[in-house]
């Protein structure tokens, strides 16, 4: 049997949750390019408002829900964000994935793709990227061989990828390449990671997540101009100070 739909705990590693979870982005995401050239301008515009109040709500829920679960630290999110920020803007992750779109479109384009890929790419490997379904699916997936969760994922960003491939262009398309090495890596990693990660982890983790989406969401609608690529790193915080308590008892 192939090394990738192995169960885990035996020799290979499991990543078919992941994917399937790529193949629905691609196959969403080549629908919506399908749509697209059938839409006017003004329902390609409702469609982008559509989608985008939908992350923006995603995130939140996402956020909302885990801060008012049992246990959660009011202020470990602040400081994520706030160090984070500062850590990504030191990386300047923001202005590299854009490169990375950028290199990625001059091929397309020379190919005789369109244009517009960066903005599609960086926006749409977020959304897929970041959020507690994307780390605790790999996470089960790569040490239970239990794929529901990434299933579950897959069907919702096959939607969103639809709408969203249909407003801002084939570079979401391409962010399903980005799905498969993030939770890719993860899965691989499940077993070494597996004793370190704890629910409560996971619920921090979940509200810095949905403030990322969320302000996906917001610079999708046009109403800011958040650079989220460089606050990626927050989702490191509550690892960092989970690892740290344990460590100190």
């Amino acid at each position: 049997m192939p090394w990738f739909f192995t169960t885990a705990g035996k020799r290979g590693i499991c990543v078919l949750g992941t994917l399937v979870n790529a193949a629905a982005i691609l196959l969403g995401g080549a629908a919506g390019l399908l749509l697209k050239n059938g839409l006017k301008e003004n329902f390609r515009d409702i469609l982008n408002q559509a989608v985008s109040l939908a992350v923006v709500f995603v995130g939140l829920g996402g956020c909302v829900g885990n801060m008012l679960a049992s246990g959660a630290h009011p202020v470990l999110f602040i400081v994520s964000l706030a160090l984070g920020g500062l850590l990504g803007e030191g990386l300047r992750i923001e202005a590299r994935l854009e490169g990375l779109g950028n290199w990625l479109q001059a091929k397309v384009q020379k190919n005789g793709g369109g244009g517009g890929f960066s903005k599609g790419f960086v926006a749409g490997s977020l959304v897929f990227c970041v959020g507690t379904m994307a780390v605790l699916g790999s996470l089960e997936s790569g040490m239970q061989g239990n794929h529901s969760i990434l299933f579950a994922k897959s069907l919702l960003d096959g939607i969103i990828a639809l709408v969203m491939a249909g407003t801002l262009g084939v570079g979401v398309v391409f962010s399903a390449g980005s799905v498969l090495v993030y939770q890719g890596v993860l899965t691989a990693l499940a077993s070494l990671l597996s004793p370190f990660v704890t629910g409560d982890m996971l619920r921090e983790i979940g509200i810095v997540g949905g403030i990322l989406i969320c302000a996906i969401g917001l610079n999708m609608l046009g109403v800011t101009r958040i650079r989220t690529g460089n606050l990626l790193p927050a989702l490191l915080g509550p690892v960092v100070y989970y690892a740290v308590a344990g460590l100190l008892g």
